[in-house]
């Protein structure tokens, strides 16, 4: 029996988003429902949208 079927995969993931201000690298959701900020130095790393964040810095890696 094949599970692929039966067990669907999900839409969201985790990014590892670097900071272009300091260089610092964090984990943040895919669907995260407030402005994400950088620990480091509080630059705006990425904004909401309806699903989705839409990242305004470089996504490093894409965390399954």
């Amino acid at each position: 029996m094949n599970n692929e079927k039966l067990i669907p995969k999900t839409k969201t993931c985790f990014y590892r988003l670097k900071c272009p201000a300091c260089g610092n690298e964090q984990n943040v959701f895919s669907s995260a429902t407030t402005k994400l900020k950088c620990l480091a130095c509080n630059t705006v790393l990425a904004k909401t949208s309806a699903s989705k964040i839409k990242s305004k810095t470089k996504i490093v890696k894409e965390l399954r």
